[in-house]
């Protein structure tokens, strides 16, 4: 099988390499994809580059998420599922072999339904940002009737988390960095966008609310917004934060937070709860169906161009996730 792979850690061209591989057979429990696309998140460039994790392998192959087709399973796997078109995630969790190859094998339960009207390259989009924005919003429960402010709307995790909240009945404020990101979060259900380079948040979310602040933060950057996160909490909030990469080292004010007695989660999709992560795939797959989730593809690049998609990540400049498609 065609697959791309890296045997040492560093910059996108000098590492990553194209060639052929050996197809893998899918073991008990397991299916085995035909790769149709290969998502890449930032944590896959961060990992390539040596920022998160060791060498698990001779030949790592990137990318946890992806799309394609069940070709064959594995004992203790129905067989009516090959054939059977599938998001995954997970893909490169704990081991060597990843999304960017011809085929993978993996766990079935880390295949999921991708419905008809959504193409490979949109099923690639999912994994990482989507699983981790159904947390970020459900890990609490109903947000039925609830204000939730999204940080970094446009982004792929927010744009996610803009949808599920509104598709669970919440009125979303979704932060933005210019007007086609505020587009695309209104696009997405925000009910209000507010540009965080031109605008005050904090006075707008309380012009917005009536004073009365949000219900849940779903937070991008912790540490650099926690101080106008404090001064738009409801008594009882929650901030779920996912991420915090300009400000790793989150303070907070103790005394302008102590009378709202928030919940801090720090959400990683990796580790929520198995249950958890089935729900959240049943909803994912769910709401694709009915059309109300959508994914935006922000580029697209064959997999001998995989370095420059990489670039295209690092970069981050679009809007919208880059896919690798492998036909």
């Amino acid at each position: 099988m065609r697959a791309s792979w890296y045997e040492e850690f560093g910059p996108a061209r000098d590492v990553l390499k194209v060639g052929d591989m050996d197809k893998p057979v899918a073991g008990d429990g397991q299916v085995l994809v035909r790769i149709h696309a290969s998502g890449i998140n930032p944590l896959d460039v961060k990992g390539r580059d040596g920022a998160r994790w060791p060498m698990r392998g001779d030949k790592m192959i990137p990318h946890f998420d992806g799309a394609g087709v069940i070709e064959s399973v594995g004992a203790g796997v129905d067989a009516s599922r090959v054939g059977e078109r599938v998001w995954l995630y997970e893909g490169n969790l704990g081991r060597a072999e990843g999304t960017a190859a011809e085929y993978l094998v993996l766990d079935a339960s880390r295949a999921n339904p991708l419905p008809e009207s959504q193409s490979f390259a949109e099923g690639a989009c999912l994994g990482i940002p989507a699983m981790t924005a159904h947390g970020a919003v459900y890990k609490d429960g109903s947000v039925e009737g609830q204000t939730i402010l999204v940080t970094g709307a446009a982004g792929a995790v927010g744009n996610y988390a803009v949808q599920m909240a509104r598709n669970g009945g919440a009125m979303v404020i979704g932060t933005v960095s210019s007007d086609e990101k505020a587009d695309r979060a209104r696009e997405g259900g925000a009910a209000h966008t507010i540009n965080y380079k031109t605008e005050d948040v904090a006075e707008r979310v309380k012009e917005i609310t009536n004073g009365k602040g949000v219900d849940r933060v779903v937070e991008v950057e912790l540490g650099g917004n926690m101080k106008t996160t404090s001064k738009i909490l409801k008594t009882g909030a929650v901030i779920a934060a996912y991420a915090s990469m300009a400000e790793p080292i989150a303070p907070f004010p103790f005394y302008g937070v102590l009378m709202k007695a928030p919940t801090l989660h720090i959400i990683g999709c990796f580790t929520l709860p198995q249950a958890f992560k089935q729900q959240s795939v049943s909803d994912i797959s769910r709401w694709m169906a009915e059309g109300k989730l959508t994914s935006r593809v922000a580029g697209q690049y064959i997999l001998n161009d995989i370095a420059a998609a990489h670039e295209a990540v690092e970069a981050g400049r679009q809007v919208g996730s880059v896919v690798v498609t492998i036909d």
